[in-house]
């Protein structure tokens, strides 16, 4: 297994060469993620953050502001004693970080600004299974142009395109390898989508888990992220670094058997954990028809007593338990983050799940929490790669501008 990649450098910009240019652009990484992390800061408390001079600091700061990534609010203390600094504050014109995912029975597109605040978004409903990816990724285009265009009239340029996608993502970061609740094949996005845009393509359950460490209220920098809608995903993160694995499949955790003569699953494999704890699969434990809002309806119906709906989540969270026991005592992990669908079901989950673990385990207990990010995870995952690329360095995507 390969070494854990790193997704936002421990110091900004560690990728950059080592050379005086290499230098400079990752002082102004350092610069950005200071304000970014801390903000409003003058340029004194910047320089006393990242340990430069404060004459040093001016100068990238100065640069910063013409691109427009950095703005001056005025004083930073105003009526103190001397003369005050201007604040420092990242922009809230400028790059955007558009975010686009492709599920089974929806497609959705954001754009955020380096502030983190998603500005504008577009969502279309419809089943994306069984179809050719070509009509489904022109579709797709027409709500990452909607969402441009939306984000343009507010100040904002897109600094790149990031695309969760439920399936195996090649190393290249744009072929989909397969996707067996989509059925696509060795699909290059890159060739079906905008031009123009720097292109990232990644697995859901990675953005999901990206977005918790970013963005989730006090995520340790070693957990598990499980999430789930048609099939079950999962993501490993290290040290606070995705573990991808030798081919960047690493977290299949769907397809992990948890009976082997169980039913045929899409993989082409038997009694995978997806045919015991996906969505479609729950709603057939419990006799329901499969609609637009499948974890909606399973939530609503627990929630007023459905015992065949109830005993069908418990039977879930029983298989989970299960094939997180593997995990768990494979990686040892600081924790277990339940996102996606599993966040929206998780009263009904979690009894049957912690009982698996903590019976089956060899140490103590792993921790169960529930994402608050829900379903929004790979999402806001996907939009905020881009915008972590743009203050890992900042002078790429002012060239680009």
């Amino acid at each position: 297994m390969t070494a854990p990649l790193h997704e936002s450098p421990a110091g900004p910009g560690r990728a950059l060469p080592d050379t005086q240019q290499g230098m400079r652009r990752r002082n102004l990484a350092r610069v950005m993620h200071a304000v970014s992390g801390e903000g409003p800061l003058s340029r004194a408390a910047v320089a006393s953050r990242i340990g430069l001079t404060r004459a040093a600091v001016s100068t990238l700061v100065d640069e910063l502001i013409r691109w427009g990534l950095l703005e001056e609010l005025g004083p930073e203390r105003p009526g103190r004693v001397g003369r005050p600094g201007s604040a420092l504050a990242v922009s809230g014109r400028g790059p955007a970080g558009i975010g686009a995912e492709v599920g089974v029975d929806h497609l959705a597109v954001c754009a955020v600004d380096l502030r983190g605040e998603v500005r504008t978004r577009a969502v279309r409903h419809a089943p994306n299974r069984d179809r050719a990816p070509e009509p489904v990724l022109a579709e797709l285009t027409s709500l990452v142009r909607r969402v441009v265009g939306a984000a343009e009239r507010e100040g904002l340029w897109p600094a790149g395109l990031a695309v969760a996608v439920p399936g195996l993502i090649a190393r290249d970061a744009r072929t989909v390898v397969r996707a067996p609740n989509l059925d696509w094949h060795d699909t290059d996005l890159g060739a079906l989508l905008p031009s123009g845009l720097p292109l990232t393509v990644d697995n859901e359950a990675n953005f999901g888990a990206l977005a918790e460490l970013w963005l989730g209220d006090g995520a340790p920098r070693d957990f598990l992220h499980v999430s789930a809608e048609i099939g079950i995903g999962a993501a490993i993160v290290v040290d606070g670094q995705l573990l991808r694995g030798i081919r960047g499949f690493a977290g299949e955790l769907g397809h992990m058997p948890v009976w082997p003569d169980g039913p045929r699953c899409a993989c082409g494999g038997r009694g995978c954990l997806e045919q015991y704890a996906g969505e479609e699969a729950v709603l057939r434990a419990a006799g329901l028809e499969p609609g637009e809002d499948l974890v909606g309806l399973l939530a609503r119906r627990a929630d007023e007593g459905d015992e065949e709906v109830r005993r069908a989540l418990q039977d879930a969270g029983t298989a989970l338990g299960i094939a997180l026991t593997g995990a768990v005592n494979l990686l040892d992990p600081e924790s277990v983050v339940l996102g996606g669908a599993l966040a929206g079901l998780s009263p009904w989950l979690l009894p049957s799940l912690k009982s698996e673990l903590a019976g089956r385990t060899a140490g103590p207990a792993c921790p169960v929490s529930v994402s608050k990010l829900g379903p929004e995870g790979p999402l806001l995952g996907a939009a905020h790669s881009v915008i972590r690329a743009v203050l890992d360095d900042p002078a790429s995507v002012a060239e680009r501008a």
